[in-house]
């Protein structure tokens, strides 16, 4: 409880929680001069939110040599420790894993359901997208489909990054985020597995038939987990 009171505390500096999204999103280091500049505020006064941020272990910094000569630079990045806020006090990551153990404890019949069920998740917040949009998949555009799945991908704290191809037959795409990262440490292959179908799930909602290939992975020491989506004609 102590730490959850000084979390909300830090946070409760609106530019403050602005730069921890910032931060976020940017999926590198950041230099006390880049926010500074990004957010308009004298360098002082950028040190010191990042430094709060940093004594509640939502960051955390090291000093390095930029190869220009001068001072070294301190750079600035995430934390590995996860930041979950509950009022009253819940625990949902060991929900999860009472619940995976007890999949995998089925054998092969548990594991597939589980991969059903991901995909079923996946295909069902693509739906909401679309509804709250107002859009009917028949009478979207390419740029439409792909809009949603970045917009979904962001609600489901994906942090993603989109390319695709000249013909719009690939989409290349970067996870920078895992929601699942704790649970998958311990159980790689069983919870990376339902996460591809969860994003076939989403992919094929929009997309139809598509083959989804995996490129990197965060867990296998990768930077971001990335993946080919190849749209079946």
């Amino acid at each position: 409880m102590e730490q959850t009171l000084k979390i909300t505390s830090v946070l409760s500096d609106p530019t403050r929680y602005y730069i921890y999204q910032y931060i976020t999103k940017q999926h590198k280091d950041v230099t006390v001069q880049e926010i500074a500049d990004q957010f308009e505020i004298h360098p002082n006064v950028a040190r010191l939110h990042l430094s709060k941020l940093e004594d509640v272990n939502m960051l955390l910094s090291e000093t390095k040599k930029t190869g220009k000569g001068g001072r070294p630079s301190r750079l600035y990045r995430l934390s590995e420790d996860v930041i979950q806020l509950h009022f009253p006090y819940r625990d949902y990551q060991l929900l999860s894993k009472i619940t995976l153990t007890t999949m995998m404890s089925l054998g092969e019949e548990g594991r597939m359901a589980l991969y059903h069920t991901g995909k079923s998740l996946g295909s069902e917040l693509i739906e909401q997208e679309k509804a709250s949009h107002h859009l009917a998949s028949a009478s979207i555009t390419f740029q439409q489909k792909l809009n949603i799945i970045k917009s979904a991908s962001t609600l489901a704290g994906f942090y993603p990054e989109f390319e695709t191809n000249d013909d719009e037959t690939k989409i290349f795409f970067q996870i920078f985020n895992c929601p699942f990262k704790e649970v998958a440490a311990e159980h790689p292959e069983t919870v990376c597995g339902m996460h591809v179908e969860f994003l076939k799930g989403m992919f094929e909602s929009v997309f139809g038939d598509i083959e989804l290939v995996e490129k990197e992975n965060i867990i296998a020491g990768c930077d971001s987990c990335s993946y080919h989506a190849l749209i079946v004609q």
